[in-house]
Order: structure tokens, then C-alpha cells, then sequence
């Protein structure tokens, strides 16, 4: 069959992709190995919304992105049936030297997002039952070290308006039904095969089952598949910045009395000192998992299919004691649970949105763990960059810039260049 553009991959980065291009026009097929949307990466994120990046593009593409989840329905174009709420609840960064107020606060003032700086005393009063202990650096629960008193007390810097979205697969969904009103087909269980070019450009998508799509564009958003689909069209040999598969683990339990207010969330809390994130949940639940402390093994992958999909006692464990460390009153149960998920991270914890050497092939990986939140955006930034480079823009050289319709921020496209110098400002952790 004939189309104008394949995505490959269907989570959030590639629905909501699909939907802008096929907003803007173009007849899109969206491919993808999965039963259905949203069943990779996406599935696996804690979904939280917030600004804490160490760049401008970064901190000024999530909170432009933060006006399409708090006006979803607008955003989508049309009336799905069972959107997704986005829920406020603010977060607090506790104060670590890994990420130091210095380095981001005049990138928030630069971008207009607000915040509130707390003592320790702000910060144990708007946080009930959180100890403002200093425990410099994360340790692991072997380590007796890890079991020290506090040598100081720890301050934290708040942004009421992150918070989360409240089902990150639905999401996918919603963008993905959008994306069908406007003309996107989707295709499940085919995975990608070959990818042909002729004179430099594109041409061709081959599918498991023989099916050939004709195409003159194709996106890879195939998360932790990234790689490999860059193998098959030929594509990497000028990129500066590697992504690797990684497993990583989202534990889930009920929150401590008192950390949820009713029928709301309480407020997140990002803790690198510990080597953990906290979020809430309306309902009483809440979600932990980890900001890649030094002291634990990362559990890279040269597979993503033989990631194990359990969540695994030891790094439950872990975690959890970790967040009980912080908060008082959590308790550590005796049984694993969360979920298990496989990010493509980039080797700066910065995405790759970008075009490649080959002509009519773009990427938008290494999103996993910090991109989520600005997932509506990027459909619209890469629509815009496909169709600036179409009409003869040279991206490479002068790179595309994005003026994000709700803030009016421009944001440099070549911040997310493949040929880029490695992000040395960022804090080597999902935080970027």
C-alpha cells in the first residue's frame, strides 16, 4: 500500500506524532509489534508532570506541554471517550548538590514557571510526616553507612503546578483515537522488517507479513526498539549521543496517613539524596521509584525482549526503604509490587528529536523516564520540524526553532540534535 508517512511505534511519543501529522494533512500509518497502544515504554511511567530540567529547551518544552494536558480536550480536537485528567499536586526537588537551586531556578525564571523556595522547617510543614534530614550520598541498604544519622537538614524547591497524569496508557489512547479521526490507520502486531532507500532517501517499509508501505517519511519512536530499527534503515553513523535499553522498576503501595489529602494527591517529592521519587495518588495510593543513585547497578539490556517483566524483591526493597527513610509512617511490604518497564535513555538523559543522514527518516528516542510529560508537544515539534526540512530547510546547519502556541516560548530544536555535545550540565539521573 501507498502512505505518506509510517510511524514506528504506537506509545505516546508515537500517537501523539501520528495525530499531529495526520492533523496537519498527511496519510499516516502508525506500526507497531505490540497487541495494541500504549503497551511499551508508556505503560511503565510514573507520569509525572513537572519543569525540573537542565536546560531552557527542556524546562520551556515541559511547561508549554504542561497547557495541553490541563486543556486535553482542545488539545485532542475532538471528544474521546474516557480521557485523561491531569492532577495538581505540585512537587518539591529536595536540595542536593547534584542538582543545585543555582542551576535551574534562573532557567525557571527565564521561562516564567513559577516556584516557592522552602526552608527545612516550610518544607516539614507542607509535607506531613517527611523528614528534612541531609543523607548525602544515597547508600545501599547493605551499606551500615546507609543506617547513619542526618548531617544536616535539607530545604526544597516547589512548583505548585507539576503533578501527574492519571492513566499514562490511556493517554497513548486518547492521542491514538485522535489521531484515527483525523485519517492515522494503525497496525498491530507487524513488526518492521527492512527499511528501503533509494538515492539517499526513504522509500519503503517491509512488515513481517510481506506487507510493503510505500512511504516518503518515516518516524522511528519505537522506544527501547529505537536502536535496532536505526540499524535496519542504515542510520547512526553521525549521531554524537548513544541510547541503551535499561530496566527500570516502578514500585507501588499505599501511602502513609496523612500524605494524601481526600479525594487528592500530596505533593510529589523528587529526593536525590536518597536515590528516590515519591508520588501520590487520588484514592490513597502512591508510587515510588528511583533517580539512579550511584550506588545501584543499572540494568542495562542488549535486548529489550529478554527485559525480566516481575518486579524483583531486592530493588522494591530498596526503594521503598529508601522512601520510608523520608517518610515517616510508610511501611515496606513483605511482597513486590509495581510495574516493570524498559527505557530508552539517551546518554545525557536528553531526547533525540532530529532528522538523520538518511532524507525522509527522523527520531524521536531516547524519551523514556523524563519525556512523557512532553509527550503532546513533541508530535507537534516534530510535525513542524518534517515540514520546515520538506520545504528545504537545513536543520543541521540552522537548526528549527519551535514557538510553543500556549507560552509563546521559543524553543531551539537543535537542543535535541543527534549530533549534539553531550548535556554535561545534567544531573547523569532521570531528572536530566
Amino acid at each position: 500500500m501507498s502512505t505518506n508517512v509510517v510511524v514506528i511505534g504506537a506509545g505516546v511519543m508515537g500517537s501523539s506524532i501520528a495525530l499531529e501529522l495526520a492533523r496537519a494533512g498527511r496519510r499516516v500509518t502508525v506500526v507497531d509489534k505490540a497487541g495494541g497502544v500504549g503497551l511499551g515504554s508508556t505503560g511503565a511511567s510514573s507520569a509525572i508532570v513537572r519543569f525540573n530540567f537542565s536546560t531552557y529547551a527542556g524546562v520551556a518544552a515541559s511547561w508549554e506541554a504542561l497547557f495541553c494536558w490541563r486543556a486535553w480536550p482542545e488539545h485532542l480536537g475532538c471528544e474521546v471517550a474516557d480521557p485523561v485528567r491531569f492532577e495538581r499536586c505540585g512537587l518539591a526537588l529536595l536540595d542536593v548538590d547534584a542538582a543545585p537551586r543555582g542551576a535551574y531556578l534562573p532557567l525557571f525564571d527565564a521561562v516564567g514557571v513559577p516556584y516557592e523556595e522552602w526552608d527545612a522547617q516550610t518544607l516539614a510543614a507542607r509535607i506531613p510526616g517527611l523528614d528534612t534530614g541531609r543523607y548525602w550520598p544515597p547508600r545501599r541498604l547493605d551499606d551500615e553507612a546507609f543506617w547513619a544519622p542526618a548531617t544536616g537538614t535539607l530545604g526544597a524547591v516547589f512548583t505548585p503546578d507539576a503533578g501527574y497524569v492519571s492513566d499514562p496508557q490511556l493517554a497513548a489512547q486518547n492521542l491514538a483515537a485522535a489521531a484515527r479521526r483525523y485519517g492515522a490507520e494503525f497496525r498491530f502486531r507487524r513488526t518492521v522488517t527492512t527499511i528501503e532507500s533509494t538515492a539517499g532517501r526513504v522509500r519503503t517499509v517491509v512488515l513481517d507479513d510481506g506487507s510493503r508501505l510505500a512511504c516518503a517519511t518515516v518516524v522511528n519512536a519505537a522506544g527501547p526498539w529505537s536502536g535496532r530499527i536505526n540499524e535496519l534503515a542504515g542510520v547512526g553513523a553521525d549521531f554524537t549521543i548513544g541510547v541503551r535499553p535499561l530496566r527500570q522498576e516502578v514500585e507501588y503501595l499505599r501511602a502513609p496517613d496523612g500524605y494524601n489529602p481526600e479525594g487528592a494527591a500530596g505533593v510529589a517529592v523528587a529526593d536525590l539524596d536518597l536515590g528516590v521519587y515519591l508520588r501520590g495518588e487520588v484514592g490513597g495510593g502512591m508510587l515510588v521509584g528511583g533517580t539512579e543513585p550511584e550506588c545501584d547497578p543499572l540494568q542495562w539490556l542488549d535486548d529489550p525482549d529478554e527485559a525480566n517483566p516481575n518486579p524483583t524483591q531486592a530493588v522494591f526493597e530498596a526503594q521503598v526503604t529508601r522512601a520510608a527513610r523520608r517518610l515517616s509512617g510508610l511501611t515496606v511490604p513483605n511482597r513486590a509490587r509495581g510495574v516493570v518497564g524498559v527505557y530508552d535513555v539517551a546518554d545525557d538523559w536528553t531526547p533525540i528529536y532530529d532528522r538523520t543522514e538518511l532524507d525522509g527518516y527522523y527520531v524521536a528516542m531516547g524519551t523514556s523516564g523524563n519525556q512523557f510529560k512532553n509527550a503532546p508537544l513533541v508530535g507537534r515539534m516534530m510535525a513542524a520540524l518534517i515540514e520546515a526540512v520538506d520545504n528545504g530547510a537545513d536543520h543541521d546547519a540552522d537548526p528549527v526553532c519551535f514557538v510553543g502556541p500556549h507560552t509563546g516560548k521559543r524553543i531551539d530544536l537543535g537542543a535535541f540534535s543527534r549530533r549534539r555535545s553531550v548535556n554535561t550540565a545534567n544531573s547523569g539521573t532521570v531528572f536530566g
